[in-house]
């Protein structure tokens, strides 16, 4: 996986909802805003 730089865009991804569905960043081109969260646990 290639690592964003400051300036350039993102590359493009795949996650899993909260509802299990197979979501790209590339779905979101266009659109104003992605808010991305990773958790990382409380240990």
């Amino acid at each position: 996986m290639e690592i964003s730089k400051i300036g350039k865009p993102a590359p493009d991804f795949e996650a899993i909802d909260s509802h299990g569905n197979l979501v790209k960043l590339s779905d979101f081109f266009g659109k104003k805003n992605v808010l991305l969260v990773f958790n990382r646990g409380f240990s």
